[in-house]
């Protein structure tokens, strides 16, 4: 965050001070006061059931020098109407003020963001000073936090963008014109939001529309949908697969024992061997994608390539930990929809154990498709994994042949505790709202 006074901050979002108009911002702005830095501002929201303004108290003890809210507070306060709309304001005149010395990538996809902002972030670290997305916060309030986070001394500043509906993407880019944008694929999450996967790819693609002049459209080759987003590009077009016509192509893959990928990454310029410290094949695609943004951001594929080597993903995803008494536990527990959680069964298939457990919840959000989607899903996991357990009723459509159906978490738990021997290798995963993070949990 650069040091703004509450006036300046009054000025930026049409608001008005309550208390000292001089107290300077200088750490960057949270939704949740106990996360608030020495210097920073609490932006206070009034929800169903809270008000975020009855925290400020609460801010100010772990630093927080200021609000940003509907109603004074304890704390000096720039008040305004929408705080929704004052905090991306805010976030706009930041990233405007330093864009001279920033460069903004882009990112967005079915499935796969995170994981891939995780690597580009790695490779942008490498030649200076990052600012990406912290965790999944890919909404209208997490972008301009994130913007926010930016500094004087940010060389490159890394959004994941998510959408549930058309324009949403639209809306977040209007708010920073992007030098990079990186459209990972088109698949199925949100379908039942959506209604189709052409409705999602219009979605998607307003990331590519919303590229500066002369912006670089990084996109995936294998993904139809996604390649033909071209059309819709004014400047130059970067594409990474494993097809021979991608710019960036992975070469070569290979797992580990623990499924860990190295492969060849070519382009015409050369070509770089990586390892990644990561699980599952699907990774390398990830990587490729990172490798493809860097390289439209000015980042050497030599150096990408080693910066790949340091990577690590955000919290529960695809966390590979050993337990007590020699079980692995592949924690994917994040978020789940047909595609990403087809690679997650890959990816314990590629796992050298002597059994494979699936622990599978409910995937959300898929409309019409849902209950043949699990099928489809159950039906697969029965051909990878040795043992497959399905948490819930929600999930019951996963439960094919000889899967063990278990009604809640504690009874997951319960099975696995009772169960497990040396060797074996559990994947749990499901969608967000299905909670088997606490499952994973449980087991170390």
């Amino acid at each position: 965050m650069i040091p703004l006074s509450l006036a300046e901050i009054a000025g930026i979002v049409d608001g008005r001070v309550v208390g000292d108009a001089a107290v300077t911002v200088t750490a960057p702005a949270v939704l949740d006061g106990r996360r608030a830095a020495p210097g920073g501002l609490f932006v206070a929201f009034v929800g169903e059931r809270v008000d975020g303004h009855d925290y400020a108290d609460q801010a100010a003890e772990a630093g927080a020098v200021a609000v940003l809210g509907a109603r004074p507070t304890s704390l000096p306060t720039v008040l305004v109407d929408d705080a929704q709309a004052a905090l991306q304001a805010l976030a706009t005149h930041v990233v405007a003020t330093l864009r001279d010395g920033l460069t903004v990538v882009g990112l967005t996809g079915s499935q796969g963001k995170t994981s891939t902002k995780d690597l580009l972030a790695s490779v942008l670290a490498s030649a200076g000073p990052t600012v990406a997305t912290a965790g999944s916060l890919n909404n209208e309030l997490g972008v301009p936090l994130t913007m926010l986070r930016a500094a004087a001394d940010t060389r490159f500043l890394v959004l994941e963008m998510g959408a549930r509906g058309i324009g949403h993407i639209a809306a977040l880019t209007s708010l920073v014109a992007l030098d990079v944008a990186v459209v990972l694929n088109v698949g199925q999450a949100h379908l039942g939001e959506f209604g189709s996967r052409d409705a999602i790819a219009r979605a998607k693609g307003e990331l590519v529309q919303g590229l500066r002049p002369g912006g670089t459209a990084v996109l995936n080759a294998d993904d139809p949908r996604v390649a033909a987003m071209r059309e819709s590009a004014t400047g130059p077009v970067l594409t990474f697969g494993r097809a021979e016509p991608a710019d960036v192509r992975v070469e070569d893959l290979r797992l580990d024992r623990l499924g860990r990928p190295s492969f060849m990454l070519r382009t015409a310029e050369g070509s770089v061997r990586v390892r990644l410290p990561l699980v599952g094949a699907h990774q390398a695609l990830n990587a490729a994608a990172a490798t493809a943004a860097g390289l439209a951001a000015g980042v050497p594929l030599d150096v990408a390539g080693p910066a790949l080597a340091t990577a690590s993903l955000s919290h529960w995803r695809m966390e590979l930990r050993e337990l007590p008494g020699g079980v692995t536990l592949l924690n994917d527990s994040y978020n789940a929809n047909p595609d990403s959680t087809r690679a997650a069964l890959d990816a314990l298939a590629a796992i050298e154990a002597g059994r494979r457990i699936a622990v599978l919840g409910e995937m959300r959000e898929l409309g019409e498709e849902s209950e043949a989607e699990h099928r489809r899903i159950g039906e697969y996991a029965a051909r990878v994994a040795d043992v497959v357990l399905v948490v819930g009723e929600d999930a019951r459509p996963l439960a094919v042949g000889e899967a063990v159906l278990l009604d809640d978490n504690a009874a997951a738990v319960d099975w696995l505790h009772n169960h497990l021997t040396a060797g074996d290798v559990v994947l749990v995963k499901a969608s967000r709202g299905a909670r088997l993070d606490e499952v994973a949990a449980a087991l170390d």
